[in-house]
Formats: C-alpha cells, sequence, structure tokens
C-alpha cells in the first residue's frame, strides 16, 4: 500500500532556478536559496521517496486559454523541461508514474472533483525551479551532512553535470488553474488535499510518496502594485498553515490578494498538501528570504502520528473508485477508453489525430512511411494502420473517433470501420441498420464515398 511520507512546501519563482542554473550558491545575494534547499536536499536523500506529487501553476506555457482547466493530473511517461521563451533550461526529462496517476485520477473523480489529465506537456518554472534545486545539485557532495547539519565544500573534480544517471525520483505533477479568475476556493483546494490522501493510500502498491506544493509567497508581478510583499504576511501564513489551516481555507482570493499579492494568492495551492498530511504534522524545516520580486520559502512537514487510514475506509475508497465502470468488463466486444488506454497508446493517437492538420494529412498521403519514421511509431503501430486493421486499433488502444478521422483520409466511411470491427462484410452490417447509407466525418476537400469501397480497407 503506498504512503505518504511527508510534505515539501517551496516558493517557485524563477529566480530559484537562475541561481542553480548558474551555480550562485558563493554569491552571497543568491547563497542563502541555496541553504534553504539544503535540508530539503537531504530529506529526500534520507527519506527516499519513491514519487514526487508536486502541485504547481503553469504560467501559460504549456497551458493556455483556449482550455483552461481548475485541476489538470499529469499521467504521463515522461516529463521535459518547457521553453518559457529563451530555450529550455539544461535538464533532463523526469520519468512519471502512470500507474499511481491513473489510480489518483480515478479516485478523484469518484469523489466528484472534475479532473482533467495530460500528457507530453513541458513543465515550466512553476515546476522544475524548485525541482532542481531539491534533486539535482551539481555538486551534490556539498548537500552530504546529515539533515539540519551544514555542507562539506566540492571536490574540484567533481563532475558538473547533474542528474547522473537520472532524477532520484519519479514526478505526477497536478497542474492548478490559478490564473484566470474564478479559481478553485481555497476551501476546495484543502478539500483536494484531503482526498488525494485517499486515493494514495488506496492504491495498492508499495510506494513512498511525498506531495510538494509550490508557488508564493507574498508577490505582485502586474499593475502598479508590482512589487509588493509583505513579510509579516507571510510569516503569518506559515505559522497559520501549520496551526490553523482551516482558518486559510475560509479565506476569500480577495483576502489572500490583499495581504499577499494578486498572484501571491497562488499559495492556495499549499493547502493541498496540507490536507493530505492529516490534522497534526511536525516541521522538519521551514526558511525564508526575501531577494527580489517573491518572498521565497522552504519548508518539510511529517505527520505527528504517521500512520495509515483505516483498512475499512480504503476499502471503500477503492470500491467507490471502481464502481463506475464495475460490470463493463462483461460486455463482450467493449473496451471503454480508460486513463491507463490513453497512456499506453498515446503516441498512435496523438498521431492520428494530427491528420485533422491539412499538412499533416497531405504528408501522410504522399509517403505514410516517413511519417510513420516522424512520429517514431513503433512497428506494431505502423503495421495496425498499414493494414487499417479497425479492430486490432481498438484492441491496442486507439479510440474510435482517431478511426473515423484516418477512414475520413483514406476515403473509407465509418460504415465500413463498424462493420471490420464486427468482423461482417458491409453488407451483412447494413442488413442489421434502417439504412444503406454510408457517410463519415469527412469534409470538403474529401473525395465521394463510394459505394462499393472495398470494406477490408
Amino acid at each position: 500500500m503506498a504512503q505518504i511520507i511527508g510534505g515539501i512546501a517551496a516558493s517557485h519563482t524563477p529566480t530559484i532556478g537562475f541561481a542553480f542554473d548558474r551555480d550562485k550558491r558563493d554569491d552571497p545575494v543568491w547563497a542563502p536559496i541555496f541553504e534553504a534547499f539544503e535540508p530539503v536536499q537531504q530529506w529526500i536523500a534520507e527519506r527516499h521517496p519513491d514519487v514526487l506529487l508536486l502541485i504547481y501553476n503553469d504560467h501559460v506555457t504549456s497551458f493556455f486559454f483556449d482550455h483552461y482547466s481548475a485541476f489538470a493530473l499529469g499521467i504521463g511517461e515522461r516529463w521535459a523541461v518547457a521553453d518559457e521563451g529563451g530555450g529550455a533550461r539544461d535538464l533532463p526529462a523526469i520519468n512519471g508514474d502512470p500507474g499511481l496517476a491513473a489510480h489518483i485520477g480515478r479516485s478523484l473523480m469518484a469523489e466528484e472533483f472534475d479532473m482533467s489529465f495530460f500528457q507530453d506537456k513541458g513543465l515550466d518554472h512553476g515546476c522544475f525551479s524548485p525541482l532542481s534545486m531539491m534533486c539535482a545539485p551539481k555538486r551534490p557532495q556539498a548537500f552530504a551532512a546529515p539533515l539540519g547539519g551544514s555542507g562539506s565544500p566540492a571536490e574540484p573534480d567533481q563532475p558538473e553535470c547533474p542528474h547522473e544517471p537520472a532524477w532520484p525520483v519519479r514526478l505526477v505533477p497536478l497542474q492548478m488553474g490559478v490564473l484566470q479568475f474564478p479559481i478553485p476556493s481555497a476551501r476546495r483546494c484543502y478539500k483536494l488535499g484531503q482526498a488525494l490522501r485517499r486515493a494514495i493510500e488506496s492504491y495498492p502498491e508499495d510506494l513512498k510518496v511525498a506531495i510538494v506544493a509550490t508557488g508564493g509567497l507574498s508577490h505582485q508581478v502586474h499593475g502598479e502594485r508590482a512589487g509588493f510583499n509583505n513579510t509579516e504576511w507571510d510569516a503569518r501564513f506559515l505559522d497559520l498553515f501549520e496551526s490553523d489551516p482551516e482558518a486559510l481555507a475560509d479565506m476569500t482570493h480577495a483576502e489572500f490578494a490583499t495581504l499577499g499579492g494578486c498572484e501571491g494568492s497562488e499559495v492556495i495551492m499549499w493547502l493541498v498538501m496540507r490536507g493530505a498530511l492529516g490534522a497534526q504534522l511536525k516541521r522538519l524545516h521551514r526558511s525564508y528570504y526575501l531577494p527580489s520580486m517573491t518572498g521565497i520559502a522552504a519548508a518539510i512537514y511529517e505527520p505527528s502520528q504517521p500512520q495509515a487510514l483505516p483498512a475499512a475506509v480504503l476499502e471503500r475508497q477503492r470500491a467507490q473508485t471502481a464502481a463506475q465502470l464495475a460490470g463493463a468488463e462483461a460486455l463482450t466486444g467493449t473496451y471503454p477508453f480508460t486513463l491507463e488506454r490513453s497512456i499506453k497508446a498515446y503516441r498512435l493517437n496523438r498521431f492520428l489525430h494530427q491528420l485533422v492538420v491539412p499538412e499533416q494529412r497531405a504528408a501522410f498521403l504522399a509517403d505514410q512511411e516517413s511519417a510513420f519514421e516522424r512520429a517514431a511509431l513503433s512497428e506494431v503501430e505502423r503495421d495496425l494502420v498499414r493494414r487499417r486493421d479497425w479492430r486490432g486499433l481498438i484492441h491496442y488502444g486507439v479510440i474510435f473517433f482517431m478511426l473515423e478521422k484516418l477512414g475520413a483520409v483514406m476515403g473509407v466511411s465509418n460504415l465500413h470501420i463498424y462493420a471490420a470491427m464486427r468482423g461482417e462484410s458491409l453488407e451483412a452490417f447494413q442488413r442489421t441498420r434502417n439504412t444503406k447509407a454510408l457517410y463519415s466525418v469527412a469534409g470538403k476537400d474529401a473525395d465521394a464515398l463510394d459505394w462499393n469501397k472495398n470494406d477490408k480497407q
């Protein structure tokens, strides 16, 4: 059974990544940031979490306002650094944990949190700015002292390259839509954290999970109030976070903005982590530093009395999570498009989805093999598309609406696809319909559907 071993709170201002990338640890202006994260680095090294569930907000980098969700859970296999305008930071991608993420997603949906899910999106400084300080120092021996102790100087012959051979943890990102109002209330964030605990502890695999909350503290980056800080509120917020999270959960967005700046109201994300840790916690580390625009905090918390939720509660949670699809597995020839299927067949579904782009479908029709190569499809995936194996594509994990798009590009009607999935000829399938109409989703540029189209295509 998975367990939550603790929580980390960290600001995610880009100044943290700036200091790390330029190795400013010996610069008096930046040294306090490195000192603040040393205990966090050591806690991760000592406690060995398998997964970090990291709560952050994207800064209109990978998520734009054409589709903006309150809660977006990353379920992908790997997470790369996003390019925020001047090139991506020189950090490698970090592995995800799709199994845990899918379970969390199902559990939260079962508790009526309306989640969205994402894959293949870069993570910006909201995630990687604190993460690089927590897990990837360029001189790891500088953080070798026990928790709370001081680091030893770096050896001059130590390699400067971080991540050898990889990040020490896997990552499940939870992106919070806190930039475009209305946004989730502080109370809703706190309740989400409580639901996260039930989700994680009901996961049957033995994993150690740490919850990381990022953002804040006080700052405002727009308008005539740009540069606003409130160090007194920052200290009060940190105190209330430990001792009275209910008081924070009762606050409005306007109250957070008044005290901590409009962008500083993103600290409601911390309440997700707080809700996941239980009523009582102990603080192992807390620091605060205001070098420029944002109050930078780093803190470590553990449950005061670490123990799992009662077995009966976890069993009810698993049952509730599975309730909506219970019995669907008995429906012959039925394959609900689950998060697991989405993860498995993501690359192939994405390739077929790109056929909605005129240039992409023209390139596909001109040279399918080159299109397969550019998309890095596996040989199994290429073969399924080459043979127009409609049933095989469904079994593999392709959603029907991608078959519909492929059929439209190839001049194959929906009826041909339906018949092929049933293992029938077009004529045999049409005898089960009220009409013999052929149709597809093809638009004005497509050829007319051929009544005599080979139903084996």
